[in-house]
């Protein structure tokens, strides 16, 4: 091996060890044990499913913010308890059938992780689910629930690109990030509404 392919080999490890190490927690959790034993295990299933079900490499921002982060997850269960109360609600109203749409939402900041991150999320809270992702134009296809005019549609879009910036805030890269922000001003220089 040259060295050439050796350090090729030893980034692409690098970029994979944040990954790796999640594997191998899962699976001390799937057995349960959290021994030597365990993680020596879980390290070689790890290395093993990494190099033979090849994905492309991920590159990670490297750039956390806990405070983001925190408000997140905090947003995120708040909206997941709100969704399964409003579709709760809107299953029960025998009186109207809750409107349904498939809305297109173009995402501003995203690259692939923002994107899967923002995609993720948005299946999770009750009411809206993922149907369609448009990678190269940086378009998600939402199915939603509750939407009965324009001003519903635009309401649920405004949501997701809402998430959008909070994962950009909490782990979107340097470049992401300075961009949001500079939006952010030009905002506020006009006195609109975020």
């Amino acid at each position: 091996m040259s060295p050439r392919n050796k350090g090729h080999l030893w980034r692409d490890i690098g970029a994979q060890l944040p990954f790796l190490a999640w594997l191998v927690v899962l699976w001390m959790l799937l057995w349960a044990q959290f021994t030597v034993l365990s993680f020596l295990t879980g390290l070689v299933v790890a290395i093993f499913v990494t190099r033979v079900f090849r994905l492309p490499t991920i590159a990670l921002s490297g750039r956390i913010n806990l405070w983001y982060g925190f408000l997140f997850v905090v947003q995120f269960l708040f909206a997941v308890v709100r969704g399964a109360l409003s579709v709760t609600v809107q299953v029960f109203d025998f009186r109207r059938q809750p409107g349904a749409a498939i809305i297109a939402v173009p995402l501003r900041y995203a690259d692939d992780l923002v994107m899967t991150h923002v995609a993720v999320t948005s299946s999770l809270i009750p009411g809206s689910l993922i149907v369609e992702a448009d990678r190269d134009r940086r378009i998600l296809y939402l199915h939603v629930i509750g939407v009965r005019n324009r001003a519903d549609v635009e309401k649920q879009r405004d949501g997701v690109l809402l998430w959008e910036r909070r994962i950009v805030r909490a782990l979107g890269d340097p470049a992401q990030y300075r961009a949001l922000r500079a939006d952010e001003r030009a905002v506020g220089k006009k006195g609109g509404v975020r």
